[in-house]
């Protein structure tokens, strides 16, 4: 139940298929309770003592249109890309960059994620959760989620409080083709598209994906697993004068993303590999368990990898994925 593929174990666990499940559930307030979706943003270092509530409440329903948006409520506990393909195949159109993602819905919002120019904030309309300890269903906007760089008022001020139970996307009727991020105009010269469409973009990003991006059910990864940072102007062009190739993103504000990847991969920790665990061949933006690795060996390895960006760079890494 989670992408890394680490052994640990639970001390309780239940699957929640409704609200009203979670509502018969009677949980002692003493026991830490740790929601999980599909387990693919989260590194097990240690066993759980307390309650696992596995989120599988599943539904997809059209609550109304007006005369640009169609509003989708999904249950938090439907898997990601099928809702993806469900919207390109219905014409729905602005989670297409978002193509192959792993995950489900119901995380979605928490970690506001996002690719190749789009992030949930771009599409979201509202969500409904169940606070565990109260036993309520709030609804919260996108003005109370928040949203920021991969994060949420889920991540922080929220943090294990709540199960969200369903996300309502507010998704386009006429299509807003973003392909100027990252390698989707070349992926789509490559296929010889010549009639722009939200199926194009979505199979040009499961294209991009599927060669960068090892399989879970192959070699066990969550993805991403750290942080593009976010420096000064006067920062970057100190880094641009050391390092003539760094990759940089103007960013609103004067501030400039840095490709983590690119900075992982500079100094030296592509392909590298210490007993199980290791950074991807293809992607250093990726950890990767080749095998049997415990989820220490991944963090260790992980926390070397932030040392040696702050030593080369002096520039501090964000973990992405959650430690446990």
């Amino acid at each position: 139940m989670n992408s890394f593929g680490i052994e640990a174990y639970a001390r309780y666990y239940a699957k929640i298929s409704s609200v009203d499940e979670l509502s018969n559930l009677q949980l002692d307030q003493n026991i830490p309770i740790l929601v999980l979706g599909g387990g693919s943003n989260i590194l097990f270092t240690q066993n759980f003592n307390g309650y696992v509530l596995h989120n599988d409440i599943r539904g997809k329903q059209v609550l109304r249109e007006d005369d640009d948006h169609i509003y989708v409520k999904t249950g938090g506990g439907e898997v990601w890309h099928q809702f993806v393909e469900y919207c390109i195949a219905n014409g729905f159109a602005g989670v297409e960059n978002l193509a192959l993602i792993p995950g489900r819905n119901g995380a979605s919002p928490i970690q506001n994620i996002g690719a190749y120019g789009v992030e949930i904030k771009d599409v979201f309309y509202e969500l409904e959760a169940f606070h565990l300890t109260e036993g309520k269903l709030y609804t919260f906007n996108a003005a109370d989620c928040a949203f920021g760089y991969r994060d949420s008022v889920f991540k922080n001020k929220y943090k294990g409080q709540f199960l969200i139970s369903s996300v309502t996307f507010r998704l386009n009727k006429k299509p807003d083709f973003r392909i100027s991020y990252g390698a989707i105009t070349q992926e789509l010269e490559k296929m010889r598209v010549h009639d722009l469409s939200i199926r194009a973009i979505g199979d040009a990003v499961i294209r991009i994906r599927s060669s960068k991006l090892p399989d879970p059910s192959v070699i066990g990864n969550a993805g991403s697993f750290f942080k593009n940072p976010e420096i000064s102007a006067e920062a970057f062009k100190a880094l641009h004068s050391a390092f003539p190739d760094i990759v940089g993103y103007p960013l609103p504000g004067g501030r400039v993303k840095l490709a983590a990847g690119w900075l992982i991969e500079k100094a030296g920790w592509k392909g590298h590999r210490k007993g199980q665990a290791g950074v991807h061949d293809k992607q250093a933006l990726v950890l990767v368990n080749l095998g049997g690795a415990s989820g220490k060996e991944i963090y260790n390895l992980s926390e070397e990898i932030l040392l040696s960006i702050r030593e080369k760079f002096g520039v501090v890494l964000e973990r992405e994925v959650n430690i446990l």
